[in-house]
């Protein structure tokens, strides 16, 4: 037996035969040809066929993953069609006389070290994309042919990584799991595997050789550990754990339709957080009590201009509607930062977190923000429509967005046109700022979400897009438990309501923290719902506090 050791990104255990990942090889060698032309033309059809297989892709992911998780096809459809990448290529192609396959790999290569090289994590990390699509190109001159898996029974796949569109194409039913020798935890087949609900480990050393390939594995996604030839004793232990985990998944289908209440009677809501209308079905299938964070930005980022009004208001009100009463949270538009859209050609800055992002970017562009609330009052006649702004430092802020709610307000009756009145309206905690000034920005309004995942970021210094810290970003770390808890009770203190939609919503060894602290409500990825409900029908919160000495 051989224990390889890895970083674990889902959990779970898998059990099976190893299936060393074949990437197709593509050797490309320079050529010089005569007509340049028939050269762009085998370019510009190798194109359509890149961009043919990826909206494939994207629809294949849209059912298996969701709206969310799908977005990267469409990303990857318009790096295809990237203006610059396409006139490298044709210049390669013109000038030295060469065949499209050696003008696509330059360019290939030319634009990752480009953005390997710039000092935002995100653009580097674009530099794996560039990478994928170059390699569908390559394939699509090539005639087609890609690598995968050769296998009539479900396998743990082995690779050195694993790009999305190859995670995505891969029968789902064939795989028990994935370990890679590199990737990333915040990397997109990361994303896809935790959607997919797929036990996965990357930065784990197995060896890639075919003397790896049909062996018996064990995958601990719980320890990060591969159990290569596993011992009896091992194999034993784990296909007990793996029988108690598939006992566990069909017991909580038992708690679909329980209340979310403790055993000494504290109520708690728990919603989903989702990015587009394609998510609804996974709210409904989870049971979620409603929608605590719908991503609003999605819309921006999936559409070439900005988004209409009444474009925004037929999706609003497909959202309330479906919910039939059930609460949903729109989050007004957080763009910036590593969420960018061209249209709104945004300035480049050396410290995009900390620059003109969300709130800032719709100060600044008031007939953008006025559209959204145009939109998202308008929907508030057809369900039970909150309102959410992100990005909040001073009580001055939210007071200003407050004088263009009214305004907004007043032209829908001006227009005659029905909302609700009493429309709830919160903010997102996610500074520091926000958090030292929570008794004032109680006082004006209904209600306060954490977002966890930026207010980690600020509060430890740390760029959460920067995977060279990893190992240094704590999101228990005692700072961040003690605001929690600060934000809660400030909230209570002005009858505003607290809840936590950012990643720590979703973390278990939490939830009791949560329930102590007094948080009215958590939203998390819908498949998080049941888990959490476990916990907290399972929780006497008098007792734990007094067991902690709360």
């Amino acid at each position: 037996m051989i224990i390889y050791e890895g970083k674990a990104v889902f959990e779970g255990i898998a059990i099976g035969k190893i299936s060393v990942y074949k990437k197709q090889e593509q050797a490309v060698k320079r050529v010089k040809v005569e007509d340049t032309e028939a050269e762009k033309a085998r370019y510009a059809e190798a194109r359509e066929t890149a961009i043919s297989e990826l909206k494939a892709l994207y629809e294949k992911a849209v059912k298996e993953v969701g709206e969310s998780g799908a977005e990267i096809f469409e990303a990857h459809q318009l790096m295809v069609d990237d203006e610059d990448y396409i006139e490298s290529a044709e210049s390669i192609i013109e000038n030295e006389g060469v065949n499209a396959e050696y003008a696509v790999a330059t360019t290939g290569d030319n634009f990752a070290k480009m953005f390997s090289e710039m000092e935002e994590e995100y653009f580097r990390g674009r530099a794996a994309d560039i990478m994928d699509i170059t390699e569908r190109i390559l394939n699509a001159l090539a005639g087609g042919g890609a690598g995968g898996i050769e296998s009539d029974e479900p396998v743990i796949v082995v690779a050195d990584d694993l790009a999305p569109s190859e995670t995505v194409q891969m029968d789902k039913d064939k795989i028990l799991s994935f370990v890679t020798v590199h990737g990333s935890a915040n990397s997109h087949t990361s994303i896809l595997a935790k959607t997919m609900s797929i036990p996965a480990i990357i930065g784990c050393p197995i060896p890639l050789s075919e003397e790896s390939d049909g062996k018996m594995a064990v995958v601990d996604g719980f320890e990060g550990k591969v159990y290569v030839d596993p011992d009896a004793d091992i194999l034993a232990a784990k296909k007990k754990l793996l029988l108690e985990e598939e006992e566990k998944k069909s017991l909580l289908e038992r708690l679909k339709g329980k209340e979310n209440v403790t055993l000494d009677g504290q109520k708690i809501n728990l919603y989903a957080n989702i990015g587009n209308t394609k998510d609804l079905g996974l709210v409904l299938e989870n049971d979620a009590g409603g929608i605590g964070l719908f991503r609003s930005e999605f819309i921006y980022l999936g559409s070439e201009d900005y988004p209409t009004e009444d474009e925004q208001f037929a999706i609003y009100k497909q959202v309330a509607q479906t919910l039939a009463g059930k609460k949903v949270i729109i989050r007004t538009l957080d763009i910036g930062a590593d969420k960018q859209a061209d249209y709104f050609k945004l300035p480049e800055e050396e410290n995009p977190a900390m620059g003109l992002r969300a709130i800032r970017i719709c100060f600044t562009r008031p007939e953008v923000f006025k559209t959204q609330l145009r939109a998202i009052l308008r929907a508030s006649a057809f369900g039970k429509i909150s309102i959410m702004f992100p990005m909040i430092i001073s009580v001055d802020e939210v007071k200003k967005i407050k004088i263009i709610v009214e305004e907004v307000k007043k032209e829908l009756d001006d227009d005659g046109l029905s909302y609700d009145k009493n429309i709830e309206l919160g903010i997102m905690i996610e500074t520091p700022a926000a958090v030292m000034i929570a008794d004032e920005l109680a006082e004006e309004v209904d209600f306060f979400s954490v977002g966890t995942n930026d207010l980690t970021q600020y509060t430890l210094a740390i760029d959460r897009q920067n995977q060279s810290l990893d190992d240094f970003y704590d999101p228990h770390h005692p700072a961040i438990m003690k605001m929690l808890k600060m934000i809660a009770e400030a909230a209570h203190r002005h009858d505003a309501w607290a809840g936590i939609c950012g990643e720590l919503g979703a973390d278990l060894s939490l939830t009791k923290d949560f329930l102590a602290m007094g948080y009215d409500e958590l939203s998390v990825s819908p498949g998080r719902i049941l888990p959490i409900r476990k916990t907290v029908i399972e929780t006497n919160v008098s007792e734990y506090k007094k067991e902690k000495g709360l």
